[in-house]
């Protein structure tokens, strides 16, 4: 991907993601930039005619009613972005910073909006020359939008007459942490002044509850993946059952996500000898179940993506300019499609990494392993001095359990604000924040199966030289072999797991 093309209307996840993390460029499409001409022209006759529009010539949230002179409209924006940069706690990864600056262009690229063309163009500077706004993560209800996190972003190329440093936020730039104004400095950006509505226009929207939640959903399909191929990796260790995998089973309930992920274990094992020797007639439910369960995760993904897919492409601010005297001031800003997308994205996740963690158990205890050493240390008799791998379960339970705490739905939780203007709060950002911890959890219980099933399958074939593995699951061992050697003793086994990690999120084990 050369450049991605922004226009209001066509932004893809895999878009955001080229730019979040790979540093693509980004440019504005001729048609978008004339709507926004367009749209700032109407802002301009609202202005000239006196109307009272709100965010433009009023007050914000409980002061709606208040009346704004033409000759403040600057000084309101500025405002506005100053007393609503109160975010607290860790910063965001500047890949999310980027995403929700990609996705705040875009949708002022619609041309709803009201702002000069040169507010677009100064949020694409920024990815351009990469310089990325510190935001801290924590303050946002996700309703009226994101308004700390992007009033935050807003600092950081906005200023008012006098442009006190002081008042410009943080940013980095080429490596380093230095105010707002330092840093655009640097980068040969100018800041700018902001017009009527435009404070409003960038600050108001769920655009890194957004932004999150497309990093999250680019994510958590290469994690499905994983987790079918783990699945045949612990399948094959254990000399599982192939009858739960069987098309006309599954043709039989009708699940299009179960019949994928039995079809996807039916090709990963095709070809292996090991399936089918345990001797049982079948096999516990993190194996057997396992298209049931991974199923619903597809099928629930690919709600949430419909749901992104969407958001990135919305004009999110308010009020919204349809033709000239037309303002209609409405809810678009409100997180709540996103926030409950992001808890299904959360509480699919968590399953997928809890029955993960389920087969990690069963190939680590020798009663229920098949005749595998326990804890698959090299030898039986070596049980005792050597832990194997013990605790890389221990680490997959925990890092369960806390996506279960995490998975909590957040959008069923609401407080008011603005007086009770603002009654009903969408708390989305914290949603896909949550979501987003469970997408990292997830793949390092995954690298742990997988680390773990790749042990396992050495020391099966031990066992039966003469066994062969699947078409699929041989070409993920040797894989996994050809970055982590096996090792016969306890050895350090975290940076090897992490590594296993790093491949699965870079795809490295897709065939």
């Amino acid at each position: 991907m050369q450049t991605v093309s922004i226009d209001g209307e066509h932004l893809t996840i895999e878009e955001i993601v080229a730019v979040a993390r790979d540093g693509v460029k980004v440019t504005l499409s001729s048609v978008a930039r004339e709507a926004i001409h367009t749209s700032h022209r109407w802002v301009e006759d609202i202005i000239a005619s006196g109307a009272p529009v709100y965010g433009i010539n009023t007050g914000f949230g409980v002061f709606a009613e208040k009346r704004i002179l033409p000759e403040e409209s600057a000084q309101l924006s500025r405002n506005l972005i100053l007393s609503h940069a109160v975010g607290t706690g860790p910063a965001f990864d500047d890949e999310v910073v980027r995403a929700a600056i990609l996705v705040r262009a875009n949708t002022l690229a619609k041309g709803y909006s009201g702002v000069r063309v040169e507010v677009v163009d100064t949020l694409l500077a920024l990815l351009n020359q990469n310089l990325t706004p510190i935001v801290p993560s924590q303050g946002s209800l996700g309703s009226s939008g994101d308004l700390a996190p992007l009033s935050h972003m807003a600092l950081v190329f906005t200023k008012d007459e006098d442009d006190d440093e002081s008042q410009s936020g943080l940013a980095r730039y080429q490596g380093e942490i230095l105010t707002g104004k330092t840093a655009m400095a640097r980068a040969g950006i100018d800041r700018i002044i902001l017009g009527a509505k435009e404070g409003l226009a960038l600050s108001n929207g769920a655009t890194f509850s957004a932004a999150i939640g497309a990093l999250a959903v680019f994510d958590a399909e290469t994690l499905l993946n994983a987790g079918e191929l783990s699945l045949a990796m612990s399948l094959e260790a254990l000399m599982g059952c192939s009858d739960a995998f069987d098309e006309r089973l599954h043709k039989a309930r009708g699940f299009r996500g179960q019949m994928r992920v039995a079809e996807a274990l039916r090709l990963l094992v095709k070809g292996s000898t090991l399936i089918n020797q345990c001797g049982f007639v079948q096999d516990a439910y993190s194996l057997r179940c396992a298209p049931q369960v991974q199923g619903i995760c597809w099928e629930t993904l690919d709600f949430v993506r419909g749901v992104v897919d969407i958001e990135i492409n919305a004009a999110t601010d308010n009020p919204l300019l349809f033709e000239p005297g037309i303002a209609l001031s409405g809810g678009n800003f409100h997180g709540e499609p996103v926030g409950i997308a992001m808890d299904y994205l959360g509480i699919a996740l968590t399953e997928l990494a809890s029955i993960s963690e389920r087969r990690t158990y069963r190939l680590t205890d020798s009663h229920h392993n098949a005749g595998l050493p326990p804890m698959l240390v090299n030898q039986p008799e070596d049980a005792g001095l050597n832990s194997g791998m013990m605790m890389p379960q221990y680490t997959a339970a925990s890092l369960v359990l806390e996506n279960r705490t995490l998975a909590a739905p957040d959008s069923v939780h609401s407080l008011p604000a603005s007086g009770q203007k603002e009654d009903h709060n969408a708390n989305a950002t914290t949603a896909a924040r949550h979501a987003s911890e469970i997408v990292k959890n997830t793949a390092h219980v995954l690298a742990i199966e997988l680390y773990t099933a790749a042990r396992a399958l050495d020391l099966r074939l031990r066992q039966n030289p003469q066994a062969e593995l699947g078409v699929g699951t041989k070409q993920a061992h040797q894989a996994i072999r050809d970055v982590v050697p096996y090792q016969p003793g306890d050895a350090l086994w975290g940076p090897e797991i992490e590594q296993v990690r790093a491949m699965i999120l870079s795809k490295a084990l897709e065939l």
